[in-house]
């Protein structure tokens, strides 16, 4: 049975699941959808279109569905999908889509969100990802699964950040970051790959060299990056690692890819 607290504010249009739980002095939308065991502890406010699934928990102070901050925004029917079984912390802000970016942001499942996070309009966030404290996503961001964003780290817009990609606390990414890399920096520059992060999630020692190989082909070898493209994707062709960063770099991009010589700070 649900739990809703004397003091919490349910708009009469809510959707709620059975067995939500909504502590003192929430505040949740007529829009909104909470599904099954979704735990609102206290002071949260969840507004606008959304929709959060099951298990997900959200603590002290965070603002969820509130309009874009964004001066193109026009009071369109926008959404926030956020999966299941995430974690989002004290003061964690997300918004909606825009029409620029097809009026959804989305979430997946198992993530967490630290203190003070941001996630803005038209955001893809994929299963999985770690953000630490104060970390921010400018609008239009794509985070691939696995992904780990250190705390008070800055992502620009439109930016894609691959799989098991790691950047560093601090960081200001500007640029793509490929699959399975790692980054730091004021202005973040690719410094390797995230070995202990391939190896925490039972990468084999023969996929783990095959990715080292290939880095070293991709970006410390002669000729043209679209060279390198094409010979790292011939030459380490069925190992899936590897042709994930090769889709990776051959997908679109407003940003470009970010490469090892591009330290300009940190």
């Amino acid at each position: 049975m649900a739990q809703i607290h004397p003091t919490a504010i349910v708009a009469a249009g809510a959707r709620l699941a059975a067995d939500v739980d909504i502590g003192p002095y929430c505040i949740v939308g007529e829009r909104v959808e909470l599904g099954p065991g979704v735990t609102l502890k206290t002071h949260v406010v969840v507004e606008g279109h959304t929709t959060i699934g099951a298990g997900t928990r959200l603590f002290p102070f965070a603002s969820i569905g509130q309009e874009p901050q964004d001066l193109k925004y026009r009071g369109e029917a926008s959404s926030l999908v956020i999966g299941c079984r995430n974690t989002i912390r004290e003061y964690v802000t997300m918004n909606p889509g825009t029409t620029g970016g097809g009026l959804v942001t989305r979430v997946g499942n198992d993530c967490l969100f630290m203190a003070g996070t941001h996630i803005a309009h038209d955001c893809q966030i994929a299963d999985h990802v770690i953000m630490a404290n104060n970390t921010t996503l400018g609008g239009h961001v794509v985070v691939e699964e696995y992904a780990f964003l250190g705390g008070v780290c800055a992502v620009h817009q439109f930016v894609r950040i691959g799989r098991h990609a790691m950047i560093g606390g601090m960081s200001g990414a500007e640029r793509d970051i490929i699959p399975y890399g790692q980054v730091i920096g004021v202005r973040a520059r690719l410094t390797g790959l995230n070995i202990i992060g391939m190896q925490r999630r039972g990468f084999s020692r023969e996929d783990i060299q095959a990715v080292r190989n290939a880095y070293q082909l991709l970006f410390h070898s002669g000729g043209t990056f679209s060279d390198r493209v094409g010979e790292t994707g011939r030459r380490f062709a069925g190992v899936q690692p590897v042709e994930d960063i090769i889709e990776f770099i051959r997908a679109d991009s407003s940003r470009g890819i970010l490469h090892p010589q591009e330290a300009n700070g940190g």
